[in-house]
């Protein structure tokens, strides 16, 4: 019976695997030259998600509210990182906001805003707007022009379909007892 829990305890654990890690940027990184309104669409961010910003020492990351991401207010960061390789752990569902505080860099088009959905065990989650927001998936909760996707896409994050891991893990627990 063991080694049936030891299995059922990887089958829970699995979930935390398909999370997907999205580099802001793609090979570009997080820098004054990116498009951070093309390079959100098509993807879909899901609670577990990671986003990996890297970025020079003229850069850092803030979270911020969507009355500072819109006016580009660094003074009231919700969350601040500098250390030039910052990963974010996308942990709540709704909008997220992100700035680049350096003078000039958020007003430049250095932010970035995305709509994190709900994690799904047996279907693709449709994420709901944020309140007030009339944009479709994937597209910044801020709206805006946006433009053709990157010439580098990012893979759409991994579903897990629970009912198939335990049908497994009852048949794998059938066979050993």
């Amino acid at each position: 019976m063991g080694l049936a829990a030891a299995l059922l305890f990887l089958l829970l654990a699995a979930p935390a695997a398909f999370a997907e890690q999205y580099t802001v940027g793609d090979s570009s990184g997080w820098t004054t030259t990116g498009d951070y309104q093309s390079w959100v669409q098509g993807k879909t961010f899901t609670v577990g998600d990671t986003l990996l910003f890297t970025y020079g020492g003229s850069h850092s990351v803030e979270e911020v509210s969507k009355s500072d991401y819109d006016n580009c207010d660094t003074g009231n960061a919700i969350k601040s990182y500098s250390d030039g390789n910052t990963v974010i752990t996308l942990s709540n569902p709704g909008a997220m906001y992100l700035i680049c505080p350096t003078i000039g860099h958020c007003a430049g088009g250095m932010k970035l805003a995305i709509n994190v959905v709900a994690a799904s065990g047996n279907s693709p989650s449709t994420p709901s707007t944020p309140s007030g927001s009339t944009t479709p998936s994937g597209t910044p909760p801020s709206g805006g022009t946006t433009t053709s996707p990157p010439s580098t896409p990012s893979g759409a994050p991994s579903t897990v379909n629970y009912g198939f891991m335990v049908a497994v893990l009852g048949a794998v627990v059938g066979i050993m007892c």
